[in-house]
């Protein structure tokens, strides 16, 4: 083993172009494991926003208006103690017709305690409204909106709007305006205690498909309320995270592709590096030293240049990561997207894992071209010398 060391510190590695496309590749896969994970949290994170990870809501049956349901469940210090749920909030949501001018829209007002986030002075009955709408009717910070609810009675409330917010999902059938819970209450003639939808958010770790639904259905159980339902946003919104679950899929080909050609790339490095040295390797062989510890002498050469390029491409991909997630610099079309720029977010577990993956594979495919020393003659190699 000393010897192999001693050797292969003396060999210098034939393929700086080989090397280059290691820190590359690895430069491309921890690039595309944080964008996934970066698209996988500002998602989740936004339709958690949206609607919460678990909705409790009463059943509305083929009522017109909404059917209020009490925000002081008995179970609910039960709900809070279930591992991953954080904390619960109560909202008043209730479908409306926007008119400005001459054109009309229907939009789903929420109310949310403490209303929307605003800058400044709040104005009476304030509202945030999506920045789709906004395109769509014309209305600017600091106009009046006016919105009908339809039910058993028209109610008609002039609205301000105070600030235009963006949603993960803003599609022209799913605009959401926010506004403050009181005022939605008193719309509805309900009291404080009496709201529309339970809204639970669950721990980041959580927000997968199968534990929401897991932990929807443990919500159910213990609720055990024939008038009220429980679902999560994994059934809410099945097409986000079917797209997720494509993304996380076109990650792993990525990952795969790019081990083969960095494996490749060492492959065709190693073999210049051996016919170089091929009377070196007879004159081992004459030495007394076996197949496999003159292969090893190789394997060890590439492995020092696998490791500079891992780290090469580590260190580049991570100062890649820090400009994106400050500056935004990279933009996306959030209609296609969800979001408005390229996020990404560093978890360092999976890049680890990655990094060992990619590293143990370059390794193994390393091993092929060391096994051609067995085919290495060294009288002939002496007798050319």
């Amino acid at each position: 083993m000393v010897a192999e060391r001693f050797i292969s510190g003396k060999l210098k590695f034939q393929g700086n172009v080989a090397a280059t496309a290691v820190a590359v590749s690895f430069f491309v896969i921890i690039v595309a494991v944080a964008v996934s994970s970066g698209f996988r949290h500002e998602v989740r994170k936004g339709v958690a926003a949206l609607s919460g990870d678990i909705r409790i809501v009463p059943f509305t049956g083929a009522d017109a208006d909404p059917v209020p349901m009490s925000s002081g469940l008995s179970q609910l210090d039960d709900i809070l103690a279930i591992p991953g749920v954080k904390e619960v909030t109560p909202s008043v949501q209730r479908p409306g017709i926007v008119k400005s001018g001459e054109i009309v829209h229907g939009v789903v007002v929420k109310g949310i305690p403490g209303g929307p986030e605003i800058q400044g002075e709040r104005p009476q009955l304030a509202v945030s409204i999506p920045h789709r709408l906004q395109e769509i009717t014309g209305v600017q910070e600091g106009d009046p909106l006016t919105v009908y609810f339809i039910g058993e009675k028209v109610r008609v409330r002039r609205f301000n709007v105070a600030a235009v917010h963006r949603d993960i999902i803003e599609t022209d059938d799913n605009l959401l305006i926010y506004a403050d819970i009181a005022d939605m209450q008193r719309l509805c003639g309900w009291s404080e205690e009496e709201v529309s939808c339970l809204n639970v958010r669950l721990g980041e770790n959580y927000r997968s498909r199968q534990r929401e639904d897991e932990i929807a259905g443990r919500i159910g159980f213990m609720l055990r309320d024939e008038s009220l339902y429980v679902s999560s946003s994994a059934r809410d919104y099945p097409q986000i995270f079917d797209w997720l679950g494509l993304l996380d899929f076109n990650v792993a080909v990525i990952l795969i592709l790019m081990t083969i050609v960095a494996g490749f790339n060492m492959i065709s490095g190693l073999l210049i590096m051996l016919l170089k040295n091929v009377s070196a390797i007879g004159t081992l062989k004459t030495m007394g030293m076996t197949d496999a510890s003159i292969g090893k002498v190789f394997v060890r050469t590439g492995a020092v240049a696998v490791l500079k390029g891992l780290l090469i491409g580590n260190a580049l991909a991570l100062l890649f990561c820090l400009i994106q997630g400050t500056t935004h610099l990279l933009p996306l079309d959030p209609e296609n997207y969800f979001v408005s720029f390229v996020p990404v977010h560093v978890n360092l577990w999976a890049i680890l894992a990655a990094d060992i993956v990619a590293c143990f594979a370059i390794l193994l495919m390393l091993w092929l071209p060391a096994r051609m020393v067995a085919k290495i003659d060294p009288a002939k190699t002496v007798k050319a010398d």
